[in-house]
């Protein structure tokens, strides 16, 4: 097999694969990396390659399975890690000029330390704005980062590194994060599948400074290397107290039903406050009639909350000023000038503006646990528009920060619930469009097992882009 057809396989074919000897982990190792040092000076996925450790591990899993006794359910399948996450014996500088690269870098991130229990072979970091505060990808440190289906615009973020990577096939399947729509954001806009499992569900160390709003979830191109990730991130680790325990039963092996007969599902295409675009809104609603072809009832009903933006910043502008709260003036000066007036403003906030915020967070809370009681799902775009240009916050004529471009993600960050962008169609300018599926707060499997019967029905994800690296 060439080495550009070993980069299409998904991490579910790859294993396969190997099981039969077809392909070895040191020839799809070696394919990625070949594929990475070709593609990435255009993209700028990463900022990190770690091609020596990650041609050892992959020798040292081609052993393994050669032997018959592969280590775990990821042995020798190239991942990507998001450089908000720890990884032992690398730097992770969170997109910024101020984190030295100075080791000894002892720890890995739960996520990490699960993939590499696995046998997952490690190709390198992908890039972040600076401590992944907005939903794009650029950064003092790292400059600005590119979508595979059009350089000229933004893979969105702040997992944006991450879900360009796995678009352009530089490894199968990435981690990241999502406090806000962090990795459902740069789905969207890349064509990837992602899942924002249940707070908790992944567990997550250092704790983020944005609190209880962050999540960790897979990037991958199909349900079924989500499911199969999140087996694997989803392991237990102490440093986490807050974590969920493991399902009992692993997300790889429900099979996507026939069909939704009996499927309870909301539709609402502004969630009652939000603008969208014309040909993304048409998609959207293409992608809900399947839903309704395949069995469920759909219903077209908003869930009943005003938009929380304000008190959304007021969460992530505090959390913003955290981060940053123990660098001098003259450290300050060198993080990017958006995330310095944000953590300005998360800088005057009062304990009781945060309460409040709280309080919001509550009310939603509430709001969404009864509306969950008489619909299964929600169905929503991801986001209201495609992909814009590089390098800026939001698109020409769009309020100037991030959120005002992302009314249907960060709610869902408040409420803690499963939130997955799966793929629905491309513009006539060829740009992906992004269909969010919520489900209620521990209902991981229900979201996975919906969307695989989606991705059986309309394949997007067999869609790649063709990148000019000339």
């Amino acid at each position: 097999m060439s080495p550009t057809a070993l980069t299409a396989l998904t991490a579910t074919e790859l294993l396969a694969g190997y099981r039969d000897g077809t392909i070895s982990p040191v020839e799809a190792t070696e394919a990625v990396l070949a594929r990475i040092a070709e593609l990435d000076p255009r993209l700028n996925a990463f900022c990190l390659v770690t091609a020596d450790e990650a041609l050892t591990r992959a020798r040292e899993s081609q052993d393994r399975w050669r032997r018959g006794e592969p280590c775990g359910l990821l042995d020798g399948v190239p991942v990507s890690i998001k450089d908000i996450l720890l990884t032992r014996g690398h730097p992770t500088r969170r997109g910024s000029r101020t984190v030295s690269p100075d080791g000894p870098w002892p720890e890995d991130s739960p996520a990490t330390a699960r993939l590499r229990e696995h046998g997952a072979v490690m190709v390198g970091k992908t890039t972040t704005p600076e401590f992944g505060w907005k939903g794009v990808t650029d950064s003092p440190l790292t400059g600005v980062s590119r979508n595979p289906w059009d350089l000229s615009l933004t893979p969105g973020g702040s997992s944006g590194g991450a879900a360009a990577a796995v678009a352009a096939g530089l490894a199968p399947l990435a981690v990241g994060t999502d406090g806000g729509g962090s990795v459902r954001i740069p789905a969207a806009f890349t064509g990837t599948f992602t899942l924002k499992p249940t707070y908790g569900r992944v567990p997550h160390h250092p704790a983020s400074p944005f609190g209880t709003l962050a999540h960790v979830g897979p990037i991958t191109w199909t349900v079924a290397d989500a499911a199969l990730m999140l087996d694997v991130i989803t392991g237990p680790d102490g440093r986490d107290w807050s974590a969920l325990p493991p399902p009992v039963t692993p997300f790889a092996e429900a099979r996507p039903p026939d069909d939704l007969g009996g499927l309870r599902v909301a539709y609402s295409p502004t969630l009652g406050y939000a603008s969208v675009e014309p040909e993304v809104a048409a998609l959207v609603t293409a992608a809900v009639g399947v839903f309704a072809e395949l069995g469920a009832k759909v219903e077209q009903v908003d869930p009943g909350f005003d938009d929380p933006v304000r008190d959304f910043e007021a969460l992530w502008f505090a959390g913003a000023a955290k981060v940053v709260e123990s660098l001098s003036p003259a450290r300050r000066a060198e993080l990017d000038p958006g995330l310095r007036e944000v953590v300005e403003e998360g800088a005057r906030l009062s304990a009781l503006d945060y309460l409040e915020a709280t309080a919001t967070r509550v009310r939603l809370g509430r709001i969404m646990g009864t509306f969950h009681e008489e619909y299964d799902l929600l169905l929503t775009p991801t986001l209201p528009i495609t992909a814009f240009e590089a390098g800026r916050e939001a698109p020409q004529g769009a309020r100037a920060r991030w959120t005002g471009w992302t009314p249907f993600t960060y709610p869902f960050n408040m409420t803690q619930q499963p939130a997955a962008s799966v793929p629905c169609g491309f513009t006539a300018a060829g740009l992906p469009v992004g269909l969010q599926v919520v489900g209620p707060r521990h209902a991981d499997a229900l979201v996975l097992s919906t969307c695989a019967a989606y991705e059986r029905a309309n394949p997007w994800h067999a869609h790649r882009p063709t990148i000019d690296i000339t």
